[in-house]
């Protein structure tokens, strides 16, 4: 009986800690500024996108590093980075791993794309993308124009490809 309540317990604290995020951002909102480095030490910063309308982004959240559906989801955005490319976009990934897993995750998967390591959660914070199960970041991927402005939200665990086939999409409408 004791350690059902105790686990009763941790499950509600969980879901209180995803509960009081922040709110997912939308439509139309000017997507937060962040400058942080990638697997390759390589500085990314989201407004030199939009200087002299530069590219668009799409900026991914994902889980975790090496899982099914997140190795799938990195891929797929790799097996059609050229038609990112050529619809004027950058790809970038985020999740809570280390800078030396997103290392290991690139290569093995051959990723040409910047992936950026959020251990603390600060720039999903930002973002208003919700933890997954409360100790990893969920699936959201963000479609942003050269204005620095949201053009496309699109929130999913389970679909991790759709989040590849929807940011093209979206993009045609840029």
């Amino acid at each position: 009986m004791k350690k059902a309540v105790v686990f009763v317990f941790i499950v509600l604290f969980v879901l209180t800690c995803s509960l009081a995020a922040a709110a997912l951002l939308k439509v139309g909102d000017k997507a937060p500024d962040f400058s942080l480095k990638d697997q390759n030490g390589k500085i990314v910063k989201l407004s030199n996108f939009a200087a002299e309308n530069k590219s668009n982004v799409v900026l991914y959240f994902y889980p975790k590093d090496f899982t099914s559906g997140c190795t799938a989801e990195a891929c797929s955005f790799r097996d059609n980075y050229a038609a990112f490319i050529k619809k004027g976009a950058v790809i970038i990934g985020v999740s809570f791993d280390s800078d030396e897993s997103h290392v290991k995750f690139a290569k093995v998967n051959k990723l040409p794309y910047s992936l950026i390591s959020d251990p603390k959660g600060v720039l999903g914070k930002k973002y208003g993308v919700p933890k997954f199960m409360g100790i990893m970041s969920d699936r959201v991927t963000f479609v942003i124009d050269k204005k620095g402005v949201i053009k496309y939200v699109f929130q999913s665990v389970k679909d991790a490809t759709k989040h590849v086939e929807n940011a093209l999409k979206e993009l045609d409408k840029l």
